[in-house]
Protein backbone atom coordinates (compact mmCIF):
# COMPACT_ATOMS: atom_id res chain seq x y z
CA UNK A 1 0.00 0.00 0.00
CA UNK A 2 1.25 3.48 -0.89
CA UNK A 3 0.26 6.86 0.51
CA UNK A 4 0.06 9.69 -2.04
CA UNK A 5 -0.16 13.17 -0.52
CA UNK A 6 -1.15 16.19 -2.60
CA UNK A 7 -0.43 19.68 -1.24
CA UNK A 8 -2.83 22.31 -2.58
CA UNK A 9 -6.54 22.10 -3.36
CA UNK A 10 -6.67 24.49 -6.30
CA UNK A 11 -7.23 24.11 -10.04
CA UNK A 12 -4.28 21.72 -10.20
CA UNK A 13 -4.57 19.86 -6.91
CA UNK A 14 -8.29 19.02 -7.02
CA UNK A 15 -8.25 17.46 -10.51
CA UNK A 16 -5.03 15.65 -9.53
CA UNK A 17 -6.75 14.08 -6.51
CA UNK A 18 -9.74 12.92 -8.55
CA UNK A 19 -7.62 11.54 -11.38
CA UNK A 20 -5.26 9.84 -8.93
CA UNK A 21 -8.19 8.16 -7.16
CA UNK A 22 -9.44 6.70 -10.44
CA UNK A 23 -5.97 5.59 -11.55
CA UNK A 24 -4.83 3.81 -8.37
CA UNK A 25 -6.18 0.67 -6.70
CA UNK A 26 -8.33 1.32 -3.64
CA UNK A 27 -5.64 -0.11 -1.36
CA UNK A 28 -3.57 3.02 -1.96
CA UNK A 29 -4.36 6.04 0.22
CA UNK A 30 -4.72 9.56 -1.17
CA UNK A 31 -4.62 12.60 1.11
CA UNK A 32 -5.18 16.22 0.15
CA UNK A 33 -3.58 18.85 2.41
CA UNK A 34 -4.61 22.49 2.10
CA UNK A 35 -4.68 25.44 4.48
CA UNK A 36 -7.96 26.52 2.88
CA UNK A 37 -11.23 24.71 3.58
CA UNK A 38 -12.68 25.80 0.24
CA UNK A 39 -12.06 25.39 -3.46
CA UNK A 40 -12.08 28.83 -5.10
CA UNK A 41 -12.29 29.20 -8.88
CA UNK A 42 -9.47 31.71 -9.28
CA UNK A 43 -10.14 32.63 -12.95
CA UNK A 44 -13.37 34.35 -11.83
CA UNK A 45 -11.60 36.74 -9.44
CA UNK A 46 -11.61 39.69 -11.91
CA UNK A 47 -15.43 39.45 -11.92
CA UNK A 48 -15.53 39.37 -8.11
CA UNK A 49 -13.47 42.56 -7.98
CA UNK A 50 -16.21 44.57 -9.75
CA UNK A 51 -19.17 42.82 -8.12
CA UNK A 52 -20.13 40.53 -11.01
CA UNK A 53 -19.62 37.46 -8.81
CA UNK A 54 -19.86 36.74 -5.10
CA UNK A 55 -18.02 34.15 -3.01
CA UNK A 56 -21.02 31.80 -3.10
CA UNK A 57 -20.89 31.74 -6.92
CA UNK A 58 -17.31 30.47 -7.25
CA UNK A 59 -16.38 28.83 -3.94
CA UNK A 60 -17.48 25.67 -2.12
CA UNK A 61 -16.43 23.54 0.85
CA UNK A 62 -13.80 21.05 -0.31
CA UNK A 63 -13.99 18.28 2.28
CA UNK A 64 -17.37 16.64 1.46
CA UNK A 65 -16.60 16.32 -2.25
CA UNK A 66 -13.15 14.82 -1.67
CA UNK A 67 -14.28 12.43 1.05
CA UNK A 68 -17.17 11.27 -1.13
CA UNK A 69 -14.51 10.05 -3.59
CA UNK A 70 -12.52 8.30 -0.85
CA UNK A 71 -9.86 11.03 -0.60
CA UNK A 72 -8.72 12.17 2.84
CA UNK A 73 -8.70 15.92 3.47
CA UNK A 74 -6.51 17.74 6.00
CA UNK A 75 -7.21 21.47 6.40
CA UNK A 76 -3.87 22.77 7.67
CA UNK A 77 -0.87 24.62 6.28
CA UNK A 78 2.28 22.63 5.57
CA UNK A 79 5.13 24.30 7.44
CA UNK A 80 7.92 21.84 6.64
CA UNK A 81 8.74 19.14 4.09
CA UNK A 82 11.37 16.59 5.16
CA UNK A 83 12.32 14.52 2.09
CA UNK A 84 14.78 12.41 4.11
CA UNK A 85 11.93 11.15 6.30
CA UNK A 86 9.20 11.45 3.62
CA UNK A 87 7.28 13.54 6.12
CA UNK A 88 5.28 16.76 6.31
CA UNK A 89 4.95 18.91 9.42
CA UNK A 90 1.75 20.92 9.65
CA UNK A 91 1.14 24.24 11.38
CA UNK A 92 -0.50 22.40 14.31
CA UNK A 93 2.69 20.25 14.62
CA UNK A 94 0.94 17.13 13.30
CA UNK A 95 3.01 15.03 10.92
CA UNK A 96 1.99 13.19 7.78
CA UNK A 97 4.15 10.52 6.16
CA UNK A 98 4.04 9.97 2.42
CA UNK A 99 5.35 7.56 -0.19
CA UNK A 100 4.73 10.01 -3.03
CA UNK A 101 4.27 13.75 -2.72
CA UNK A 102 2.60 15.99 -5.31
CA UNK A 103 3.22 19.71 -4.83
CA UNK A 104 0.43 21.83 -6.36
CA UNK A 105 0.51 24.75 -3.96
CA UNK A 106 0.39 27.59 -6.44
CA UNK A 107 2.63 30.58 -5.68
CA UNK A 108 3.41 32.84 -2.77
CA UNK A 109 2.49 36.43 -3.62
CA UNK A 110 5.71 38.40 -3.15
CA UNK A 111 4.29 41.85 -2.35
CA UNK A 112 7.37 42.57 -0.24
CA UNK A 113 9.42 43.03 -3.42
CA UNK A 114 7.72 46.38 -4.11
CA UNK A 115 7.47 48.70 -1.11
CA UNK A 116 3.91 49.62 -0.22
CA UNK A 117 2.23 47.08 -2.50
CA UNK A 118 -0.54 44.63 -1.66
CA UNK A 119 -4.01 44.74 -0.08
CA UNK A 120 -2.55 45.27 3.38
CA UNK A 121 -0.76 48.36 2.04
CA UNK A 122 -1.76 50.58 -0.88
CA UNK A 123 -2.57 48.43 -3.96
CA UNK A 124 -5.14 45.77 -4.78
CA UNK A 125 -4.81 42.21 -6.07
CA UNK A 126 -7.07 39.66 -7.75
CA UNK A 127 -4.77 36.68 -7.14
CA UNK A 128 -6.97 35.19 -4.42
CA UNK A 129 -10.66 35.35 -3.60
CA UNK A 130 -10.16 37.36 -0.38
CA UNK A 131 -7.99 39.82 -2.29
CA UNK A 132 -10.63 40.16 -5.01
CA UNK A 133 -13.27 40.85 -2.35
CA UNK A 134 -11.05 43.56 -0.86
CA UNK A 135 -10.52 44.99 -4.34
CA UNK A 136 -14.29 45.21 -4.80
CA UNK A 137 -14.61 47.27 -1.61
CA UNK A 138 -11.91 49.58 -2.95
CA UNK A 139 -13.69 49.76 -6.30
CA UNK A 140 -16.89 50.84 -4.58
CA UNK A 141 -14.90 53.65 -2.96
CA UNK A 142 -13.70 54.64 -6.43
CA UNK A 143 -17.29 54.64 -7.70
CA UNK A 144 -18.35 56.90 -4.83
CA UNK A 145 -15.44 59.30 -5.39
CA UNK A 146 -14.10 58.83 -8.97
CA UNK A 147 -10.47 59.44 -9.88
CA UNK A 148 -7.55 57.81 -11.74
CA UNK A 149 -7.20 54.02 -11.90
CA UNK A 150 -4.08 51.96 -12.56
CA UNK A 151 -4.09 48.30 -13.58
CA UNK A 152 -1.11 46.14 -14.45
CA UNK A 153 1.70 43.87 -13.32
CA UNK A 154 4.87 44.40 -11.33
CA UNK A 155 8.42 43.06 -11.97
CA UNK A 156 8.70 39.25 -11.99
CA UNK A 157 4.97 38.84 -12.62
CA UNK A 158 4.32 35.83 -14.82
CA UNK A 159 0.58 35.67 -15.48
CA UNK A 160 -0.47 38.79 -17.36
CA UNK A 161 -3.84 37.65 -18.71
CA UNK A 162 -5.79 38.52 -15.54
CA UNK A 163 -4.36 42.06 -15.57
CA UNK A 164 -5.64 42.65 -19.11
CA UNK A 165 -8.95 41.05 -18.17
CA UNK A 166 -9.37 43.28 -15.16
CA UNK A 167 -8.51 46.45 -17.09
CA UNK A 168 -11.25 45.78 -19.64
CA UNK A 169 -13.76 44.47 -17.06
CA UNK A 170 -13.18 47.56 -14.89
CA UNK A 171 -13.65 49.74 -17.98
CA UNK A 172 -16.94 47.97 -18.75
CA UNK A 173 -18.34 48.28 -15.23
CA UNK A 174 -17.45 51.98 -15.09
CA UNK A 175 -19.26 52.44 -18.41
CA UNK A 176 -22.34 50.66 -17.04
CA UNK A 177 -22.32 53.01 -14.05
CA UNK A 178 -21.77 56.03 -16.36
CA UNK A 179 -18.55 56.86 -14.50
CA UNK A 180 -15.94 55.99 -17.11
CA UNK A 181 -15.50 59.62 -18.17
CA UNK A 182 -14.45 60.45 -14.60
CA UNK A 183 -11.82 57.70 -14.28
CA UNK A 184 -8.63 58.09 -16.37
CA UNK A 185 -7.05 54.62 -16.73
CA UNK A 186 -3.43 53.57 -17.24
CA UNK A 187 -2.17 50.04 -17.86
CA UNK A 188 1.29 49.65 -16.26
CA UNK A 189 3.18 46.47 -17.09
CA UNK A 190 6.60 44.88 -16.81
CA UNK A 191 6.07 43.40 -20.29
CA UNK A 192 8.37 44.81 -22.99
CA UNK A 193 5.34 45.51 -25.17
CA UNK A 194 1.57 45.21 -24.97
CA UNK A 195 0.46 41.65 -25.68
CA UNK A 196 3.77 40.03 -24.75
CA UNK A 197 1.91 38.03 -22.06
CA UNK A 198 5.13 36.46 -20.80
CA UNK A 199 5.05 34.37 -23.98
CA UNK A 200 6.86 36.59 -26.46
CA UNK A 201 3.44 37.43 -27.90
CA UNK A 202 0.95 35.08 -29.53
CA UNK A 203 -0.04 35.78 -33.12
CA UNK A 204 -1.08 39.43 -33.37
CA UNK A 205 -1.68 39.80 -29.63
CA UNK A 206 0.31 43.05 -29.62
CA UNK A 207 -1.70 44.74 -32.36
CA UNK A 208 -5.06 43.51 -31.12
CA UNK A 209 -4.54 44.44 -27.46
CA UNK A 210 -3.01 47.82 -28.31
CA UNK A 211 -6.06 48.52 -30.47
CA UNK A 212 -8.42 47.53 -27.64
CA UNK A 213 -6.61 49.74 -25.14
CA UNK A 214 -6.72 52.70 -27.53
CA UNK A 215 -10.38 52.08 -28.31
CA UNK A 216 -11.22 52.20 -24.61
CA UNK A 217 -9.00 55.23 -23.86
CA UNK A 218 -6.62 53.27 -21.65
CA UNK A 219 -3.07 54.63 -21.73
CA UNK A 220 -0.16 52.27 -21.14
CA UNK A 221 3.44 52.13 -19.94
CA UNK A 222 5.56 49.09 -20.86
CA UNK A 223 8.99 48.08 -19.54
CA UNK A 224 7.59 49.47 -16.30
CA UNK A 225 9.49 48.75 -13.11
CA UNK A 226 7.17 49.63 -10.25
CA UNK A 227 9.51 50.73 -7.46
CA UNK A 228 7.20 51.96 -4.69
CA UNK A 229 3.53 52.52 -3.95
CA UNK A 230 2.24 55.12 -1.53
CA UNK A 231 -1.32 55.99 -0.61
CA UNK A 232 -2.70 57.43 -3.85
CA UNK A 233 0.61 57.47 -5.75
CA UNK A 234 2.59 54.88 -7.72
CA UNK A 235 6.29 55.31 -8.60
CA UNK A 236 7.45 53.72 -11.85
CA UNK A 237 10.74 53.59 -13.72
CA UNK A 238 10.10 53.15 -17.44
CA UNK A 239 13.17 51.41 -18.89
CA UNK A 240 14.88 51.41 -22.27
CA UNK A 241 15.73 48.14 -24.00
CA UNK A 242 19.22 48.20 -22.43
CA UNK A 243 17.74 48.47 -18.94
CA UNK A 244 18.58 52.14 -18.45
CA UNK A 245 15.90 54.51 -17.17
CA UNK A 246 13.93 56.15 -19.97
CA UNK A 247 11.50 58.10 -17.81
CA UNK A 248 10.35 58.17 -14.21
CA UNK A 249 6.64 58.42 -13.48
CA UNK A 250 4.68 59.37 -10.37
CA UNK A 251 1.11 58.37 -11.15
CA UNK A 252 -1.79 59.38 -8.89
CA UNK A 253 -4.57 56.83 -8.39
CA UNK A 254 -7.76 56.19 -6.46
CA UNK A 255 -7.86 52.50 -7.44
CA UNK A 256 -4.75 50.48 -8.29
CA UNK A 257 -4.72 46.74 -9.05
CA UNK A 258 -1.20 45.45 -9.68
CA UNK A 259 -0.38 41.76 -10.02
CA UNK A 260 2.64 40.94 -7.84
CA UNK A 261 5.71 38.83 -8.44
CA UNK A 262 5.33 35.13 -7.68
CA UNK A 263 7.68 33.03 -5.57
CA UNK A 264 7.51 29.54 -4.12
CA UNK A 265 5.65 29.03 -0.83
CA UNK A 266 7.93 28.93 2.19
CA UNK A 267 7.68 25.24 3.05
CA UNK A 268 8.54 24.25 -0.51
CA UNK A 269 11.25 26.85 -1.05
CA UNK A 270 12.93 25.75 2.17
CA UNK A 271 13.77 22.24 0.92
CA UNK A 272 17.42 22.03 -0.10
CA UNK A 273 17.87 21.17 -3.77
CA UNK A 274 14.16 21.08 -4.58
CA UNK A 275 13.74 24.57 -6.02
CA UNK A 276 15.36 27.33 -8.04
CA UNK A 277 16.43 30.57 -6.29
CA UNK A 278 12.89 31.97 -6.39
CA UNK A 279 11.43 28.89 -4.74
CA UNK A 280 9.86 27.20 -7.77
CA UNK A 281 10.10 23.40 -7.93
CA UNK A 282 12.61 22.06 -10.44
CA UNK A 283 11.11 19.15 -12.38
CA UNK A 284 12.24 16.87 -15.19
CA UNK A 285 10.16 16.02 -18.26
CA UNK A 286 8.10 13.61 -16.13
CA UNK A 287 7.17 16.38 -13.60
CA UNK A 288 9.46 14.72 -11.06
CA UNK A 289 12.13 16.32 -8.89
CA UNK A 290 15.60 15.29 -10.11
CA UNK A 291 16.86 15.29 -6.51
CA UNK A 292 13.86 13.63 -4.83
CA UNK A 293 12.35 11.01 -7.21
CA UNK A 294 9.18 10.51 -5.15
CA UNK A 295 8.28 14.21 -5.27
CA UNK A 296 6.30 15.50 -8.25
CA UNK A 297 4.97 18.97 -8.95
CA UNK A 298 2.52 20.74 -11.26
CA UNK A 299 1.15 24.19 -11.88
CA UNK A 300 2.30 27.71 -11.08
CA UNK A 301 4.71 26.41 -8.42
CA UNK A 302 7.07 24.70 -10.91
CA UNK A 303 10.15 26.30 -12.45
CA UNK A 304 9.87 27.27 -16.11
CA UNK A 305 12.53 29.62 -17.50
CA UNK A 306 11.28 32.88 -19.03
CA UNK A 307 10.68 32.86 -22.76
CA UNK A 308 13.28 35.59 -23.25
CA UNK A 309 15.28 38.15 -21.33
CA UNK A 310 13.34 41.40 -20.88
CA UNK A 311 14.46 44.80 -19.51
CA UNK A 312 12.12 44.34 -16.55
CA UNK A 313 12.03 40.69 -15.41
CA UNK A 314 8.96 38.72 -16.50
CA UNK A 315 8.06 35.07 -16.02
CA UNK A 316 6.37 32.48 -18.21
CA UNK A 317 2.71 31.76 -17.37
CA UNK A 318 1.38 28.30 -16.60
CA UNK A 319 -2.05 28.18 -18.18
CA UNK A 320 -4.87 25.83 -17.18
CA UNK A 321 -4.45 23.50 -20.13
CA UNK A 322 -0.76 23.09 -19.32
CA UNK A 323 -1.52 22.40 -15.67
CA UNK A 324 -4.10 19.78 -16.58
CA UNK A 325 -1.55 18.09 -18.82
CA UNK A 326 1.08 18.17 -16.04
CA UNK A 327 -1.37 16.60 -13.59
CA UNK A 328 -2.26 13.79 -15.97
CA UNK A 329 1.41 13.02 -16.55
CA UNK A 330 2.04 12.87 -12.78
CA UNK A 331 -0.91 10.54 -12.16
CA UNK A 332 0.19 8.10 -14.88
CA UNK A 333 3.83 8.20 -13.77
CA UNK A 334 2.99 7.44 -10.14
CA UNK A 335 0.62 4.67 -11.23
CA UNK A 336 3.41 3.21 -13.37
CA UNK A 337 5.93 3.35 -10.53
CA UNK A 338 3.53 1.46 -8.28
CA UNK A 339 3.56 -1.36 -10.83
CA UNK A 340 7.35 -1.21 -11.29
CA UNK A 341 7.16 0.57 -14.65
CA UNK A 342 9.63 3.39 -15.25
CA UNK A 343 7.81 6.77 -15.64
CA UNK A 344 7.48 7.81 -19.28
CA UNK A 345 4.55 10.23 -19.44
CA UNK A 346 5.24 13.87 -20.32
CA UNK A 347 3.08 16.97 -20.11
CA UNK A 348 2.04 18.81 -23.26
CA UNK A 349 3.25 22.34 -22.71
CA UNK A 350 0.81 24.10 -25.00
CA UNK A 351 -1.05 27.26 -23.99
CA UNK A 352 -4.76 27.77 -24.44
CA UNK A 353 -6.60 30.63 -22.79
CA UNK A 354 -9.94 32.44 -22.77
CA UNK A 355 -9.65 36.03 -21.52
CA UNK A 356 -12.80 38.01 -20.71
CA UNK A 357 -12.90 41.66 -21.71
CA UNK A 358 -16.17 42.79 -20.20
CA UNK A 359 -18.62 42.30 -23.04
CA UNK A 360 -16.24 40.64 -25.47
CA UNK A 361 -13.13 38.51 -25.04
CA UNK A 362 -9.91 37.18 -26.53
CA UNK A 363 -8.78 33.59 -27.02
CA UNK A 364 -5.29 32.41 -27.81
CA UNK A 365 -3.60 29.12 -28.59
CA UNK A 366 0.19 28.70 -28.61
CA UNK A 367 1.63 25.33 -29.69
CA UNK A 368 4.07 24.96 -28.08
CA UNK A 369 3.88 27.67 -25.43
CA UNK A 370 7.52 28.65 -25.89
CA UNK A 371 8.39 29.92 -29.41
CA UNK A 372 9.14 29.07 -32.17
CA UNK A 373 5.69 27.56 -32.56
CA UNK A 374 3.81 25.24 -34.83
CA UNK A 375 0.67 27.28 -34.23
CA UNK A 376 0.05 30.80 -32.90
CA UNK A 377 -3.62 31.72 -32.93
CA UNK A 378 -5.31 34.79 -31.41
CA UNK A 379 -8.96 35.79 -31.89
CA UNK A 380 -11.49 38.05 -30.20
CA UNK A 381 -15.26 38.27 -30.06
CA UNK A 382 -18.31 38.17 -27.80
CA UNK A 383 -18.30 34.38 -28.13
CA UNK A 384 -15.16 34.28 -25.94
CA UNK A 385 -16.94 36.22 -23.18
CA UNK A 386 -19.83 33.75 -23.32
CA UNK A 387 -17.49 30.75 -23.52
CA UNK A 388 -15.65 31.84 -20.38
CA UNK A 389 -18.91 32.17 -18.45
CA UNK A 390 -19.82 28.67 -19.59
CA UNK A 391 -16.40 27.32 -18.66
CA UNK A 392 -16.68 28.71 -15.14
CA UNK A 393 -19.93 26.83 -14.57
CA UNK A 394 -18.59 23.68 -16.24
CA UNK A 395 -15.36 23.58 -14.18
CA UNK A 396 -17.12 24.11 -10.84
CA UNK A 397 -19.72 21.47 -11.69
CA UNK A 398 -16.96 18.99 -12.55
CA UNK A 399 -15.12 19.69 -9.29
CA UNK A 400 -18.30 19.02 -7.32
CA UNK A 401 -19.03 15.85 -9.28
CA UNK A 402 -15.60 14.38 -8.60
CA UNK A 403 -15.05 13.81 -12.30
CA UNK A 404 -11.55 12.96 -13.49
CA UNK A 405 -12.31 13.79 -17.13
CA UNK A 406 -9.89 16.23 -18.82
CA UNK A 407 -11.85 19.45 -18.38
CA UNK A 408 -9.89 21.64 -20.81
CA UNK A 409 -9.98 19.11 -23.61
CA UNK A 410 -13.69 18.49 -23.06
CA UNK A 411 -14.72 22.14 -22.98
CA UNK A 412 -12.17 24.67 -24.22
CA UNK A 413 -10.99 22.77 -27.26
CA UNK A 414 -14.61 22.20 -28.29
CA UNK A 415 -15.35 25.91 -27.77
CA UNK A 416 -12.44 26.79 -30.04
CA UNK A 417 -13.33 24.20 -32.67
CA UNK A 418 -10.11 22.23 -32.08
CA UNK A 419 -10.12 18.44 -31.78
CA UNK A 420 -6.89 18.05 -29.80
CA UNK A 421 -3.68 19.98 -29.18
CA UNK A 422 -0.67 18.04 -30.37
Amino acid sequence: MAHVVIIGAGTGGMPCAYEMRDALDKEHLITMVSENETFDFTPSNPWVAVGWRERKDISFETRPYLEKRGINFVAHRVDKIDPAKNELTLNNNDKISYDYLVIATGPRLAFEEVEGSGPSEHSQSICSLPHAETAFKNFEELAADPGPAIVGAMPFASCFGPAYEYAFILNRELQKRKLRDQVPMTYVTSEPYIGHLGLGGVGDSQGMLESELRQHSIKWICNAKTTKIEAGKMFIDELNEDGSIKKQHELPFKHGMMLPAFKGVDAVAGVEGLCNPRGFVIVDKHQRSPKYPNIFSAGVCIAIPPVEATPVPTGAPKTGYMIESMVTAIVHNIADELTDIEPSHEATWNAICLADMGNTGAAFVAIPQIPPRNLAWFKKGKWVHLAKIGFEKYFIRKMKSGSSEPIYEKYLLKALGINRLK
